[in-house]
């Protein structure tokens, strides 16, 4: 899926060009770590925005390998960018929707359902977040970065909601939507047609070529009843694409959309 353009915003931190991509992940194992205050203004000249509270952004860039677990009252995570992931799936949502009843006026419910679920899909988000640099600023710990978790799309996407959250609980809805509507251009003006369901779209993409139809699997199920997370896997022709979400449906529409980037790339 296509992105919007790197930020023509400029910004020199710490001797790096910030020129809407950030020092890489290798620069960041050589150098022992981006410093905290590199990584801050490396954020803010991504997201456009001067931040009052600098604390939000840290902990949007913190990943859960990174943070202060199991202390004492906070519980395990506490720290990490996991709260403001919530709240920027929220805003993200609430600013997508804007977005297209403003931008495809006669399109009804599900046209606009359809594309909303692509543009905060997964995959979508993980892209972002690698085309502005998002992935090199994250505060990540030294195993798991040697692990490979800077490039893992479900760590991407929460970044982008995390940072996401982080810049509407400071800047508030407007310095939010000017983000969004900066970041997500491209791949808002691609949509010509509203997208197929993901599911739909696989499995015509199967029968097409004569293929078995796609296989899911639910390979674990976490969390108490009332927020369950569901991880399902999809295989097509070999390859196989894995969802998370909070439903069994949801979780299968990301693996569908994530397996179909796959194929088609």
């Amino acid at each position: 899926m296509a992105v919007a353009d790197p930020n023509p915003l400029v910004a020199t931190v710490l001797g790096h060009q910030l020129t809407g991509r950030s020092p890489s992940p290798q620069a960041h194992e050589q150098s022992g770590g981006t410093d905290d205050t590199a990584a801050l203004a490396g954020a803010e000249a991504i997201l456009g925005h001067r931040f009052s509270r600098p604390e939000l952004l840290r902990e949007a860039l913190t990943h859960r390998s990174a943070a202060s677990v199991g202390r004492q009252g906070r519980g395990k995570g506490a720290g990490s960018n996991e709260r403001l992931e919530f709240v920027g799936d929220r805003v993200l949502g609430l600013l997508m929707a804007e977005w297209l009843a403003d931008r495809f006026p006669h399109e009804q419910e599900g046209a606009l359902g359809r594309r909303l679920a692509h543009l905060v899909s997964q995959p979508v988000l993980a892209a972002i977040a690698e085309h502005a640099g998002l992935d090199a600023l994250l505060d990540v710990a030294p195993g798991e970065s040697r692990a490979g978790v800077r490039r893992r799309a479900t760590v991407l996407a929460d970044a982008t909601e995390a940072t996401l959250g982080a810049l509407y609980l400071d800047g508030g809805l407007v310095a939010a939507r000017r983000f969004v509507r900066r970041a997500w251009e491209r791949a808002m003006t691609d949509q010509a047609d509203p997208p197929k369901d993901a599911k739909t779209g696989l499995q015509e993409w199967a029968q097409g070529r004569g293929m078995p139809l796609p296989e899911y699997k639910v390979e674990s199920r976490q969390g108490p009843s009332h927020a369950p997370v569901f991880v399902i896997s999809v295989t097509v022709s070999g390859k196989t694409g894995t969802g998370t979400a909070g439903s069994k449906r949801a979780a299968e529409q990301e693996a569908a959309e994530t397996l179909l980037g796959m194929l088609k790339s």
